[in-house]
């Protein structure tokens, strides 16, 4: 009952309160971006969702667009924005996933939404992680994030995926709001300092 229907009345009913009263600040970001990014303030990027449907999440642009001599994107250090790094640093770029749970693309809780050509090289226990909406927090951002490895947080997605539950989602959104206050490693990118998913190394 609540995987099927109350998880997605509470994800709707959340956002919708949570975009409220953080609108002012999601205007004011919106605003300064849109002149400190020439007319950009957000990002948008196809990921895959629930059954591996794809959807564009929109996140705060925090990066520019500057490539090198050959057309290639630049490093992260290269491209964060001041206004950039200080919106991940409070993770304020967050916000506008809001729109994707109002939009039913997101949950409040679930696997992160990664990128849509690691779909092949998942192996089979890892393709479960889509069995679920993706979410904006996730029991692997409150168990590590970026300092395990992509087996342990595909892990780490998939038990939740097995266990999801009333009780976890709201122990992972208090965790999250914990992490957030002290800023404890919560303002990293879904791939920041992460080397790229090239596969696991068993099939299973």
């Amino acid at each position: 009952m609540y995987r099927i229907i109350i998880k997605r009345a509470l994800d709707f009913v959340l956002a919708v309160l949570g975009f409220i009263v953080l609108f002012p600040i999601f205007l004011f970001v919106t605003v300064f971006l849109f002149f400190s990014n020439n007319g950009k303030p957000f990002f948008f990027q196809a990921r895959p969702g629930k059954n591996e449907g794809i959807f564009s999440i929109i996140k705060f642009k925090s990066m520019n667009d500057k490539k090198d001599a050959q057309g290639n994107l630049l490093p992260y250090e290269d491209r964060i924005t001041k206004v950039g790094a200080f919106i991940r640093k409070y993770s304020l770029d967050e916000i506008p996933q809001l729109i994707n749970v109002i939009k039913g693309d997101m949950s409040l809780v679930g696997p992160r939404p990664l990128l849509v050509e690691y779909l092949p090289l998942y192996n089979t226990e890892q393709k479960k992680r889509h069995l679920v909406k993706p979410g904006i927090t996730g029991w692997a951002q409150v168990n590590g994030r970026n300092t395990i490895s992509w087996e342990q947080k595909f892990a780490l997605d998939t038990w939740y995926v097995n266990n999801l539950s009333f009780m976890l989602d709201l122990k992972i959104i208090l965790l999250t709001i914990k992490k957030v206050i002290i800023k404890d490693g919560v303002n990293s990118a879904d791939n920041l300092n992460m080397p790229v998913f090239t596969g696991s190394k068993t099939t299973i």
